[in-house]
Protein backbone atom coordinates (compact mmCIF):
# COMPACT_ATOMS: atom_id res chain seq x y z
CA UNK A 1 0.00 0.00 0.00
CA UNK A 2 3.08 2.63 1.06
CA UNK A 3 3.91 1.62 -2.62
CA UNK A 4 1.16 2.62 -3.94
CA UNK A 5 0.79 5.46 -2.35
CA UNK A 6 4.28 6.73 -3.09
CA UNK A 7 3.62 6.37 -6.81
CA UNK A 8 0.44 8.11 -6.80
CA UNK A 9 1.94 11.00 -4.77
CA UNK A 10 5.28 11.26 -7.66
CA UNK A 11 2.54 10.70 -10.54
CA UNK A 12 0.96 13.87 -9.50
CA UNK A 13 4.03 15.55 -9.20
CA UNK A 14 4.86 14.89 -12.60
CA UNK A 15 1.79 15.94 -13.67
CA UNK A 16 1.12 19.19 -11.69
CA UNK A 17 4.97 19.83 -13.29
CA UNK A 18 4.18 19.10 -16.79
CA UNK A 19 0.77 21.48 -16.41
CA UNK A 20 2.66 24.22 -15.11
CA UNK A 21 4.87 24.08 -18.26
CA UNK A 22 2.17 23.12 -20.78
CA UNK A 23 -0.87 23.54 -22.28
CA UNK A 24 -3.50 20.91 -22.16
CA UNK A 25 -6.99 21.29 -23.63
CA UNK A 26 -9.96 18.71 -23.98
CA UNK A 27 -12.52 19.68 -26.51
CA UNK A 28 -15.40 17.93 -28.91
CA UNK A 29 -18.66 19.17 -30.88
CA UNK A 30 -21.68 17.39 -30.60
CA UNK A 31 -24.80 16.97 -32.24
CA UNK A 32 -28.17 15.01 -32.28
CA UNK A 33 -31.63 15.46 -34.18
CA UNK A 34 -34.49 14.01 -35.99
CA UNK A 35 -34.25 13.22 -39.72
CA UNK A 36 -36.85 12.41 -42.00
CA UNK A 37 -35.48 9.91 -45.23
CA UNK A 38 -38.10 9.45 -47.98
CA UNK A 39 -37.23 6.21 -49.62
CA UNK A 40 -34.75 3.74 -47.86
CA UNK A 41 -35.19 0.73 -49.71
CA UNK A 42 -38.21 1.65 -51.06
CA UNK A 43 -39.96 2.95 -47.52
CA UNK A 44 -39.65 6.46 -45.88
CA UNK A 45 -38.07 6.47 -42.64
CA UNK A 46 -38.60 9.26 -39.54
CA UNK A 47 -35.45 8.40 -37.45
CA UNK A 48 -32.88 9.87 -34.13
CA UNK A 49 -29.60 10.69 -36.10
CA UNK A 50 -26.41 12.31 -34.51
CA UNK A 51 -23.12 13.24 -35.48
CA UNK A 52 -24.71 15.07 -39.38
CA UNK A 53 -24.10 18.81 -38.91
CA UNK A 54 -20.98 18.48 -37.00
CA UNK A 55 -19.40 15.06 -36.16
CA UNK A 56 -19.23 13.64 -32.88
CA UNK A 57 -15.98 14.24 -31.26
CA UNK A 58 -14.27 14.14 -28.32
CA UNK A 59 -10.41 14.92 -27.79
CA UNK A 60 -6.89 15.84 -25.89
CA UNK A 61 -4.91 18.19 -27.57
CA UNK A 62 -1.70 20.12 -26.08
CA UNK A 63 1.53 21.97 -26.52
CA UNK A 64 4.79 22.36 -24.71
CA UNK A 65 7.38 25.00 -25.67
CA UNK A 66 10.90 24.24 -25.38
CA UNK A 67 12.10 27.20 -26.45
CA UNK A 68 13.57 28.21 -29.51
CA UNK A 69 10.41 28.96 -31.02
CA UNK A 70 9.75 25.45 -30.81
CA UNK A 71 6.77 23.46 -29.53
CA UNK A 72 6.21 20.12 -28.44
CA UNK A 73 2.46 19.20 -29.92
CA UNK A 74 0.05 16.39 -29.38
CA UNK A 75 -4.00 15.83 -30.11
CA UNK A 76 -6.03 12.57 -29.44
CA UNK A 77 -9.59 12.38 -30.77
CA UNK A 78 -12.25 9.83 -31.01
CA UNK A 79 -15.99 9.60 -32.25
CA UNK A 80 -18.95 8.81 -30.66
CA UNK A 81 -22.62 8.03 -30.96
CA UNK A 82 -24.68 9.94 -29.56
CA UNK A 83 -27.72 7.54 -29.69
CA UNK A 84 -26.00 4.58 -27.71
CA UNK A 85 -22.95 6.40 -26.20
CA UNK A 86 -21.24 4.18 -28.37
CA UNK A 87 -17.50 4.58 -29.83
CA UNK A 88 -17.83 3.90 -33.27
CA UNK A 89 -13.83 3.77 -34.35
CA UNK A 90 -14.27 0.67 -34.38
CA UNK A 91 -12.44 -1.39 -31.87
CA UNK A 92 -10.04 1.39 -31.36
CA UNK A 93 -9.57 4.20 -28.96
CA UNK A 94 -8.57 7.49 -30.33
CA UNK A 95 -9.51 5.84 -33.92
CA UNK A 96 -9.60 9.36 -35.06
CA UNK A 97 -6.45 11.19 -34.59
CA UNK A 98 -3.77 10.20 -32.52
CA UNK A 99 -0.25 12.06 -32.70
CA UNK A 100 2.96 13.56 -31.86
CA UNK A 101 5.04 15.87 -33.13
CA UNK A 102 7.36 19.51 -33.18
CA UNK A 103 6.18 22.90 -34.62
CA UNK A 104 8.93 25.41 -35.40
CA UNK A 105 7.83 28.78 -35.88
CA UNK A 106 10.38 29.21 -39.05
CA UNK A 107 10.69 25.46 -40.24
CA UNK A 108 6.65 24.03 -40.08
CA UNK A 109 5.23 21.30 -38.33
CA UNK A 110 6.19 17.16 -38.37
CA UNK A 111 4.03 14.76 -36.52
CA UNK A 112 3.80 11.15 -36.55
CA UNK A 113 0.65 8.71 -36.04
CA UNK A 114 -2.46 8.43 -36.80
CA UNK A 115 -3.89 11.54 -38.66
CA UNK A 116 -5.95 12.90 -41.56
CA UNK A 117 -4.16 13.73 -45.24
CA UNK A 118 -4.33 16.44 -47.00
CA UNK A 119 -7.74 16.02 -49.07
CA UNK A 120 -9.60 17.29 -45.52
CA UNK A 121 -6.81 19.67 -44.78
CA UNK A 122 -6.57 21.45 -47.63
CA UNK A 123 -9.96 21.58 -49.03
CA UNK A 124 -12.81 21.27 -46.26
CA UNK A 125 -10.63 23.31 -43.81
CA UNK A 126 -10.06 26.17 -45.71
CA UNK A 127 -13.86 26.57 -46.74
CA UNK A 128 -14.09 25.17 -50.32
CA UNK A 129 -16.91 22.53 -49.41
CA UNK A 130 -20.21 23.79 -48.05
CA UNK A 131 -20.35 20.61 -46.21
CA UNK A 132 -18.38 22.66 -43.34
CA UNK A 133 -21.04 25.52 -43.18
CA UNK A 134 -24.08 23.50 -43.63
CA UNK A 135 -25.43 20.14 -44.39
CA UNK A 136 -22.82 18.24 -42.59
CA UNK A 137 -22.57 14.74 -43.14
CA UNK A 138 -25.41 14.49 -45.46
CA UNK A 139 -23.65 16.94 -47.71
CA UNK A 140 -20.21 14.93 -48.48
CA UNK A 141 -20.05 12.80 -51.95
CA UNK A 142 -21.80 9.25 -52.19
CA UNK A 143 -24.47 8.36 -54.96
CA UNK A 144 -25.08 5.61 -57.36
CA UNK A 145 -21.31 4.38 -57.15
CA UNK A 146 -21.37 1.42 -54.86
CA UNK A 147 -18.97 -0.23 -57.56
CA UNK A 148 -16.03 1.62 -56.48
CA UNK A 149 -15.96 -0.48 -54.34
CA UNK A 150 -13.78 1.12 -51.78
CA UNK A 151 -12.35 -1.11 -49.01
CA UNK A 152 -13.44 -0.25 -45.34
CA UNK A 153 -16.02 1.41 -46.40
CA UNK A 154 -19.64 1.32 -45.71
CA UNK A 155 -21.35 1.68 -48.94
CA UNK A 156 -18.53 0.74 -51.06
CA UNK A 157 -18.52 4.61 -52.08
CA UNK A 158 -19.51 6.77 -48.74
CA UNK A 159 -17.46 9.94 -48.62
CA UNK A 160 -15.47 8.84 -51.65
CA UNK A 161 -13.27 11.87 -51.31
CA UNK A 162 -12.35 11.72 -48.17
CA UNK A 163 -12.96 15.12 -47.56
CA UNK A 164 -15.10 13.71 -43.95
CA UNK A 165 -11.56 13.21 -42.89
CA UNK A 166 -10.17 10.01 -43.33
CA UNK A 167 -7.32 9.05 -41.00
CA UNK A 168 -4.02 7.29 -42.20
CA UNK A 169 -2.56 5.07 -39.70
CA UNK A 170 1.53 4.75 -39.03
CA UNK A 171 1.92 8.19 -40.78
CA UNK A 172 5.10 10.99 -40.62
CA UNK A 173 3.39 14.24 -41.73
CA UNK A 174 5.48 17.59 -42.33
CA UNK A 175 3.85 21.04 -42.81
CA UNK A 176 5.75 24.23 -43.93
CA UNK A 177 5.05 27.97 -42.37
CA UNK A 178 3.32 30.41 -43.80
CA UNK A 179 4.67 32.42 -46.81
CA UNK A 180 2.70 35.17 -48.23
CA UNK A 181 -0.50 32.95 -47.49
CA UNK A 182 0.47 29.64 -48.77
CA UNK A 183 1.89 26.45 -47.20
CA UNK A 184 2.27 23.09 -48.62
CA UNK A 185 2.85 19.66 -46.96
CA UNK A 186 3.42 15.93 -47.63
CA UNK A 187 2.90 12.71 -45.84
CA UNK A 188 3.83 9.41 -45.80
CA UNK A 189 1.66 6.33 -44.22
CA UNK A 190 3.76 3.10 -43.36
CA UNK A 191 2.50 -0.12 -44.22
CA UNK A 192 4.16 -1.96 -41.73
CA UNK A 193 3.73 -5.42 -43.62
CA UNK A 194 7.13 -7.87 -43.14
CA UNK A 195 8.92 -7.90 -46.79
CA UNK A 196 7.12 -5.21 -48.49
CA UNK A 197 7.65 -1.62 -48.01
CA UNK A 198 4.48 -0.66 -50.64
CA UNK A 199 1.80 -3.46 -48.76
CA UNK A 200 -1.14 -1.16 -47.62
CA UNK A 201 0.93 2.24 -47.58
CA UNK A 202 -0.28 5.89 -48.57
CA UNK A 203 1.05 9.08 -49.33
CA UNK A 204 -0.67 12.96 -49.77
CA UNK A 205 0.24 16.07 -50.65
CA UNK A 206 -1.32 19.36 -50.12
CA UNK A 207 -0.98 23.01 -50.86
CA UNK A 208 -3.35 26.03 -49.13
CA UNK A 209 -4.12 29.69 -49.28
CA UNK A 210 -5.65 31.54 -46.53
CA UNK A 211 -5.84 35.70 -46.85
CA UNK A 212 -8.90 38.13 -45.31
CA UNK A 213 -10.91 36.93 -47.94
CA UNK A 214 -9.65 34.44 -50.49
CA UNK A 215 -8.63 31.10 -49.60
CA UNK A 216 -8.25 27.89 -51.18
CA UNK A 217 -6.39 24.36 -51.50
CA UNK A 218 -5.35 21.97 -53.77
CA UNK A 219 -4.73 18.03 -52.69
CA UNK A 220 -3.76 14.19 -53.58
CA UNK A 221 -3.79 11.43 -52.17
CA UNK A 222 -3.28 7.91 -52.92
CA UNK A 223 -3.79 4.95 -50.63
CA UNK A 224 -2.75 1.13 -50.75
CA UNK A 225 -5.35 -1.40 -49.39
CA UNK A 226 -3.85 -4.81 -48.81
CA UNK A 227 -5.10 -7.96 -49.45
CA UNK A 228 -3.14 -10.33 -47.13
CA UNK A 229 -5.97 -10.39 -44.65
CA UNK A 230 -8.62 -11.30 -46.99
CA UNK A 231 -6.74 -13.37 -49.48
CA UNK A 232 -7.52 -10.77 -52.16
CA UNK A 233 -5.30 -8.48 -54.61
CA UNK A 234 -3.89 -5.01 -53.18
CA UNK A 235 -6.57 -1.94 -53.80
CA UNK A 236 -5.16 1.75 -54.85
CA UNK A 237 -7.49 4.02 -54.33
CA UNK A 238 -6.51 7.84 -55.86
CA UNK A 239 -8.11 11.31 -54.78
CA UNK A 240 -7.18 15.02 -56.40
CA UNK A 241 -9.38 17.86 -55.66
CA UNK A 242 -8.77 21.34 -56.00
CA UNK A 243 -11.44 24.56 -54.42
CA UNK A 244 -11.54 28.19 -53.66
CA UNK A 245 -13.56 30.05 -51.09
CA UNK A 246 -14.06 34.10 -51.25
CA UNK A 247 -15.81 36.34 -48.49
CA UNK A 248 -17.89 39.38 -48.63
CA UNK A 249 -18.84 40.93 -45.71
CA UNK A 250 -21.82 38.77 -45.35
CA UNK A 251 -21.91 36.77 -48.17
CA UNK A 252 -19.02 33.87 -48.95
CA UNK A 253 -19.08 31.61 -51.96
CA UNK A 254 -17.40 28.25 -52.96
CA UNK A 255 -16.28 26.12 -55.59
CA UNK A 256 -15.16 22.41 -55.69
CA UNK A 257 -13.78 19.82 -57.63
CA UNK A 258 -12.75 16.18 -56.38
CA UNK A 259 -12.01 12.97 -58.29
CA UNK A 260 -11.89 9.34 -57.43
CA UNK A 261 -11.02 6.53 -59.25
CA UNK A 262 -10.18 2.52 -57.93
CA UNK A 263 -6.91 2.03 -59.65
CA UNK A 264 -7.89 -2.14 -59.60
CA UNK A 265 -10.67 -1.90 -61.50
CA UNK A 266 -10.63 1.56 -63.04
CA UNK A 267 -13.61 2.55 -61.58
CA UNK A 268 -13.88 6.47 -61.20
CA UNK A 269 -15.91 9.76 -60.18
CA UNK A 270 -15.94 13.17 -60.20
CA UNK A 271 -17.84 15.82 -58.38
CA UNK A 272 -18.11 19.94 -59.24
CA UNK A 273 -19.56 21.52 -56.46
CA UNK A 274 -20.48 25.54 -55.92
CA UNK A 275 -22.51 27.39 -53.12
CA UNK A 276 -23.05 29.99 -51.37
CA UNK A 277 -23.08 31.78 -47.28
CA UNK A 278 -25.23 34.38 -46.52
CA UNK A 279 -24.85 35.70 -42.36
CA UNK A 280 -27.10 38.81 -41.79
CA UNK A 281 -26.07 38.67 -38.31
CA UNK A 282 -24.11 36.88 -36.04
CA UNK A 283 -27.11 34.85 -35.24
CA UNK A 284 -28.36 33.48 -38.36
CA UNK A 285 -27.00 31.89 -41.64
CA UNK A 286 -28.17 30.55 -43.95
CA UNK A 287 -26.13 28.15 -46.47
CA UNK A 288 -26.84 26.21 -50.00
CA UNK A 289 -25.02 24.41 -52.52
CA UNK A 290 -25.82 22.24 -55.80
CA UNK A 291 -23.07 19.59 -56.93
CA UNK A 292 -23.03 17.16 -59.70
CA UNK A 293 -21.39 13.93 -59.20
CA UNK A 294 -20.41 11.69 -62.73
CA UNK A 295 -19.39 8.14 -62.94
CA UNK A 296 -17.04 6.53 -65.34
CA UNK A 297 -18.10 3.28 -67.88
CA UNK A 298 -17.44 1.01 -64.51
CA UNK A 299 -20.00 2.84 -62.84
CA UNK A 300 -22.58 2.24 -65.59
CA UNK A 301 -22.29 6.27 -66.45
CA UNK A 302 -24.08 6.82 -63.68
CA UNK A 303 -24.75 10.49 -62.57
CA UNK A 304 -26.41 12.30 -59.84
CA UNK A 305 -27.51 16.21 -59.12
CA UNK A 306 -27.53 16.91 -54.79
CA UNK A 307 -28.91 20.60 -53.66
CA UNK A 308 -28.75 20.99 -49.93
CA UNK A 309 -29.79 24.34 -47.79
CA UNK A 310 -29.21 25.06 -44.08
CA UNK A 311 -30.80 27.32 -42.21
CA UNK A 312 -28.68 28.25 -38.58
CA UNK A 313 -29.43 29.78 -35.43
CA UNK A 314 -26.84 30.85 -32.72
CA UNK A 315 -28.58 30.16 -29.28
CA UNK A 316 -24.36 31.33 -28.29
CA UNK A 317 -20.99 31.51 -29.77
CA UNK A 318 -20.91 27.33 -28.58
CA UNK A 319 -24.23 25.86 -29.71
CA UNK A 320 -26.68 26.14 -32.61
CA UNK A 321 -30.39 25.05 -33.78
CA UNK A 322 -30.71 24.28 -37.23
CA UNK A 323 -33.18 22.74 -40.61
CA UNK A 324 -31.50 21.24 -43.55
CA UNK A 325 -32.68 19.86 -46.66
CA UNK A 326 -31.27 17.71 -48.93
CA UNK A 327 -32.16 16.37 -52.44
CA UNK A 328 -30.61 13.79 -54.73
CA UNK A 329 -31.52 12.95 -58.06
CA UNK A 330 -29.95 10.42 -60.04
CA UNK A 331 -30.25 9.23 -63.71
CA UNK A 332 -32.94 6.52 -64.64
CA UNK A 333 -32.24 3.08 -63.62
CA UNK A 334 -29.65 4.28 -60.67
CA UNK A 335 -30.80 4.17 -57.35
CA UNK A 336 -29.87 7.45 -55.43
CA UNK A 337 -27.88 7.55 -52.12
CA UNK A 338 -27.22 10.47 -50.46
CA UNK A 339 -24.38 10.23 -47.80
CA UNK A 340 -25.05 9.06 -44.40
CA UNK A 341 -28.16 6.94 -45.87
CA UNK A 342 -26.72 3.48 -45.47
CA UNK A 343 -29.87 1.98 -47.38
CA UNK A 344 -29.70 3.07 -51.34
CA UNK A 345 -33.53 4.70 -52.32
CA UNK A 346 -35.74 2.38 -54.07
CA UNK A 347 -35.42 4.93 -57.23
CA UNK A 348 -33.64 7.44 -58.79
CA UNK A 349 -34.27 9.97 -55.94
CA UNK A 350 -34.20 10.64 -52.24
CA UNK A 351 -34.65 13.46 -49.98
CA UNK A 352 -33.74 13.92 -46.17
CA UNK A 353 -35.54 17.01 -43.88
CA UNK A 354 -33.90 17.62 -40.42
CA UNK A 355 -34.10 19.30 -36.97
CA UNK A 356 -31.04 19.24 -34.58
CA UNK A 357 -28.71 21.00 -32.42
CA UNK A 358 -25.43 21.58 -31.98
CA UNK A 359 -22.60 22.05 -29.40
CA UNK A 360 -19.15 21.99 -28.50
CA UNK A 361 -17.09 22.35 -26.08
Amino acid sequence: MKLNVILVVAGLAVAVNAQAQSSVTLFGLIDAGVSYVSNEGGKGSLKFDDGIYTPNFFGIRGTEDIGGGTSVIFKLVDQFDVGTGSIISGQTFFGQEAYVGLQNDRFGSIRLGEQYDFMSEALLFTGTDGTLYGGGFYNFRNGPFDNLQIPNNPTGAMSWDRLNGVPIDNSVKYTSPVFGGFTFGAMYGFGNVAGSISNNNAYSFGLTYRSSSLSGGAAYTSQRYTGIETGGPQVRIANWGVGLRYSFSTLAVNGLVTTVKNEFTGAAAYVGQIGLTWQPSPFWSFTTDYMYMKGNEQLNNNHAHQLTAALTYQLSKRTGVYAEAVYQRANSGAQAQINGVFVPSGSPSQAIGRVGIKTMF
